[in-house]
């Protein structure tokens, strides 16, 4: 669809997760810059991304990566096995997440109240941009980098994510085509499945 011109796909969540991922291979060396885009009409009243009971979003974009798994807390671990038996596959060994946060400070990075595998950089916070198409260019390496510590594994898996499974509320939001890598490789998720 086109929404204010631009190619877009549109999300509802009520109070549920909706989701749309696709599965690459990009190496360390070829990851580049990951570009998108939003819109989001409203905040998730009571969303806070630091609380189990409260962690919803209107908007992320999601990056998964490879890594050494052996590295991983006994927790991690089980939580890895839980994935795979719930559904086939396992836990990437790394998240890193894109949002949108009802009140952080952009450029703070959160780790998930389930496990620390999952790191979010606050992109975008508050209300003011509300109803705006935004655009977005990050380095993911770098981002990584600052998010865990460490360099990042091949990159598995791009997604987009609107949740409100934990407010149980209902919200609505936009994003235009995501595009990651260098010019000449330019895996993106569109608006449409293909």
């Amino acid at each position: 669809m086109r929404k204010d011109g631009r190619e877009a796909v549109a999300v509802t969540a009520n109070s549920s997760v909706s989701m749309m991922r696709k599965t690459v291979r990009i190496e360390p060396t070829d990851l580049g810059n990951v570009r998108f885009s939003w819109q989001v009409p409203e905040l998730i009243e009571g969303a806070d991304m630091l609380s189990r009971d409260a962690d919803d979003s209107p908007v992320r974009i999601v990056l998964a990566f490879e890594g050494d798994r052996s590295k991983f807390s006994q927790r991690n671990a089980l939580l890895s096995e839980l994935s795979r038996t719930l559904t086939g596959e396992e836990m990437p060994y790394a998240t890193l997440m894109y949002v949108w946060c009802n009140k952080r400070v952009p450029g703070t990075v959160l780790s998930s109240p389930r496990t620390d595998r999952i790191r979010k950089i606050v992109v975008e916070s508050g209300a003011l941009k509300l109803g705006k198409w935004l655009d977005y260019e990050r380095d993911i390496a770098a981002d990584f980098r600052r998010a865990f510590g460490e360099s990042p594994g091949a990159l598995v898996g791009i997604g987009i994510m609107t949740d409100t499974d934990n407010t149980r509320s209902t919200v609505q939001a936009w994003y235009g085509p995501v595009r990651v890598g260098r010019p000449s490789i330019r895996p993106s998720i569109r608006p449409a499945i293909q």
